[in-house]
């Protein structure tokens, strides 16, 4: 059962991933995410775990590698900061579902002399599951980064090590305090290490666990590149988008002001309100039929008084003062027109800030739409039933993060 449905979502993030347009400076702008992301699919299609261990200097990383690896791979001292950077190696354990696990030795965060510590983080933060390693209670730069981890949406283990340093109380006293300092809503476990128990809480959790780690960092990977290419796009929309409503803003103003009849100014910025929301839907690939930009319009004008008002009943009231100027002209020798310069400037700069708003709700109206018309790797996730109620608030802080950090109105015009 699991390995249908691990190929299922192996074939749904494929399908979308393949679906997915990308222009050739995306391509280059992003073409590190993007080889990062193909690396993680081709392992989630192979069923090839990756545990990333992490800490500050001295934890003993290294060496509780190499006991989980019955060898001495990974380089040990008695001087802090013998790992210079990520190395990793293939774990063979018995009765595995998955084809290979691959554990990766880090530096210590706090370590001066590591090269590039943002891309030994990013590594890190691209495994699958992460082993924190702590030898004593915890300080500050360990709980920040055991923050990031789990606003990144990583599963953790926090690993107790060198616990032959303590007696029995102080463990348990230490690994209260611990638990005390982290998220109350999320049980992230604190395993002792103490030889072989750890050895077996692995296989266990790994057995069990392991195909839904992969699956969901492979979606978590899927959901932050697409909104990091959404981001890029928006961005790049807005400046044509603000282009839009200025052009629109000019042609309704210059109408406005010129013209003294009220049917004809008002079916005119009607029309020119329906094509600016026509270009928008372009600009932000919604393809939208006469009938869709109308109501979508109307529903602007309704929602919005202070849009209504203005298109309407202000613009009515100024023409019909412009036309009782024109009319009462002749018998005033011309003094009437004085006003009509004033008022058709006053009309000309209530129609571009009304357009520029109804441009910019409109922009928001059709971005909801769009974002509908396409699935993104979030839904699948959603879509995925966990039994476990752990990896389900894991998965709920992730969401809630990716919510706050990423509210993409900020970027529209």
């Amino acid at each position: 059962m699991k390995q249908i449905k691990n190929k299922k979502n192996y074939l749904l993030l494929k399908s979308w991933w393949e679906n997915i347009d990308l222009t050739n400076y995306e391509k280059s702008f992003f073409s590190r995410e993007i080889i990062t992301f193909n690396q993680q699919l081709f392992r989630l299609k192979e069923k090839k775990i990756r545990i990333g261990v992490y800490g500050k200097s001295g934890v003993g990383k290294s060496s509780v590698l190499n006991s989980l690896l019955e060898k001495d791979i990974f380089k040990t001292n008695i001087i802090n900061g013998t790992t210079k950077g990520i190395q990793s190696e293939l774990w063979n354990l018995k009765d595995q579902t998955l084809s290979s696990i691959e554990l990766l030795d880090s530096p210590g965060f706090d370590f001066c002399n590591i090269k590039s510590p943002d891309k030994v983080y990013s590594c890190i933060n691209h495994s699958d599951l992460v082993l924190f390693l702590v030898s004593g209670d915890v300080n500050r730069n360990e709980l920040n980064k055991i923050g990031s981890l789990i606003k990144d949406g990583k599963k953790i283990i926090i690993i107790f090590n060198k616990i032959d340093l303590f007696n029995k109380n102080d463990l348990k006293e230490i690994k209260e305090n611990i638990k005390s300092k982290l998220p109350q809503d999320l049980n992230i476990p604190i395993i002792l290490n103490n030889g072989i128990n750890l050895k077996n809480y692995l296989t266990k959790i790994i057995n069990q666990y392991g195909d839904i780690f992969l699956t969901l960092n492979s979606l978590q990977l899927a959901d932050k590149l697409f909104l990091q290419i959404k981001e890029q796009r928006l961005k790049r929309r807005q400046k044509l988008a603000q282009s839009t409503i200025g052009k629109f803003s000019t042609i309704k103003a210059s109408a406005v002001a010129l013209n003294p009849f009220i049917l004809f100014d008002v079916a005119g910025s009607f029309a020119l309100d329906t094509a600016l929301i026509s270009e928008l839907s372009k600009i932000y690939g919604l393809k939208l039929q006469g009938e869709s930009t109308r109501k979508i319009f109307k529903n602007i004008s309704i929602n919005n008084l202070y849009l209504g008002v203005t298109q309407v009943g202000v613009n009515t009231s100024f023409n019909l003062i412009k036309k009782v100027i024109l009319l009462s002209a002749p018998f005033t020798n011309g003094l009437s027109l004085l006003p009509y310069g004033p008022i058709a400037i006053i009309q000309a700069a209530i129609a571009v800030h009304s357009t520029k708003i109804l441009g910019k709700l409109a922009a928001k109206e059709i971005f909801a739409r769009s974002k509908a018309s396409f699935i993104e790797p979030a839904l699948m996730i959603q879509n995925i039933a966990f039994n476990d109620p752990d990896i389900f608030k894991h998965i709920n802080i992730y969401f809630s993060n990716r919510n706050l950090n990423n509210n993409f109105v900020s970027i529209l015009p």
